[in-house]
Parts: C-alpha cells; structure tokens; sequence
C-alpha cells in the first residue's frame, strides 16, 4: 500500500471514529450523569421514564468508548505510518518516470522528434 493510502485510510477512520461517538455517544451522557446516583432511568419522548439496570448501561458505554477510541487510534496509526513512509525516495531506477529514466526515448540515436525538427 503506498503512503498516500495509508492517509487517506487514517483520515478516513478518525472521521468515522468521530462519526460513531457523535451518533452514539449522546445515549451514554445521561448515564454517565446517572452513576452516581442509586437508579439509572432511560427517558422517552412520548412515555414515563423507565429504570434500567446501571451496569449494562454503563457496559454499552464503555464498548461505545473503546470502539470509538480503536477507531481514532487506528486512524492515527495508520497517519503517522503514512507520513514517515518512503514516499518517492523508495522507487526503483527502472521504475523511474521523466528526464534521464528507461522510459524517456529522446537520448536514442532514432527517435522521431529529432528527426523532425531537421
């Protein structure tokens, strides 16, 4: 994978890291606020609140953190891999496009360009 890649995939998984604490981290907030107290209660829009049981409240917290954290630090990782690849100091001279490489045909003897300009 070239380094290039590596960015754009580490741009890619911070964003969705962010993404996923957005949508699902306004439900842990609430329950984070709750621990503290003896019950927890999950509120509605058009019902009562209802008690729930603080420990799987705050277990569904802890994997919304830990797979938002996996994916910002895998988008880090994969950044600082990136930007210390090799970048274009890695390519093989017969790999080499442009000026003076295998594949620039005007230092030939009987190339056509010097041909027409005769």
């Amino acid at each position: 994978m070239s380094d290039t890649r590596f960015i754009i995939l580490g741009i890619g998984l911070i964003f969705s890291g962010i993404i996923f604490l957005s949508v699902f981290g306004s439900q842990s907030t609430e329950i984070a606020l709750q621990e503290g107290f003896s019950k927890c209660f999950e509120y509605h829009d058009d019902s009562p609140p209802t008690e729930i049981d603080c420990d799987v409240a705050s277990e569904n917290k802890m994997i919304t953190f830990a797979i938002t954290t996996l994916l910002i630090v895998c988008g880090i990782v994969s950044l600082v891999k990136g930007v210390k690849g090799g970048w274009d100091q890695n390519v093989k001279p017969e790999d080499m496009v442009g000026p003076g490489s295998s594949f620039d045909t005007r230092d030939e003897s009987d190339d056509s360009d010097q041909n027409d300009s005769k």
